[in-house]
């Protein structure tokens, strides 16, 4: 059997952030699916608002990340076929708030400075504006939770700097609980503690 994380104990407390460096392969965006429970642990728990994700089925873990997750993801992961606009509003829509759904995603396409591309494809914007896209939609529902796996690692240094910015803003506005995997120093000094994993354990944090 592959261990890929062993002994790995912590805990993070509403609104902190939290940087997990480590080398690749170190097991930096299996904590990340295991934290979100998108995969459950051999032995061990992962405790999420004081809920046991062993203890729930596929359903019920898809709902409680519906109720409490964000996600950013250093591909982007947008719709290629909706606009900026829909698919910020598509997590809205999903969360049963259709009717402010269009509103609230323009607000913050607005706020992340894409207010002049929201009827755009992904295909016709630059990566930071796609990833900005992104954090518009991952913040959308007001999740408590936010993890994010190597948000800055498809751009350029400035435009990295641009997203951390708009991360740590809007974390601050929301008291969001941020989770980062990342390589970025720059991304990593911004976090309150820093999490390092070496071959699957947790070295310092």
């Amino acid at each position: 059997m592959l261990t890929i994380l062993d002994g790995v104990s912590l805990a993070i407390q509403q609104g902190e952030a939290v940087a997990v460096v480590g080398a690749s392969g170190s097991g930096k965006s299996t904590l990340l699916g295991l934290l979100a429970g998108l995969d459950l642990p051999s032995s061990g728990q992962v405790l999420l608002d004081g809920t046991d994700l062993a203890t729930l089925d596929e359903d019920g873990r898809a709902q409680l990340r519906a109720r409490l997750l964000g996600f950013v993801f250093q591909s982007f992961q947008l719709l290629p076929s909706l606009t900026a606009l829909e698919n910020v509003m598509l997590p809205l829509e999903l969360s049963g708030r259709a009717g402010q759904a269009r509103e609230e995603a323009q607000r913050l396409l607005q706020r992340v400075g894409l207010a002049s591309r929201c009827g755009h494809l992904p295909h016709q914007l630059s990566g930071g504006e796609q990833q900005r896209v992104a954090i518009a939609r991952a913040f959308a529902t007001g999740p408590r939770l936010l993890l994010a796996d190597e948000p800055t690692g498809n751009l350029d240094a400035h435009t990295g700097e641009r997203v951390v910015e708009l991360l740590f803003s809007l974390n601050a506005e929301h008291g969001t609980t941020l989770v980062l995997v990342t390589h970025d120093q720059t991304l990593a000094a911004h976090c309150h503690r820093r999490l390092e994993l070496e071959a699957g354990q947790l070295v310092a944090g």
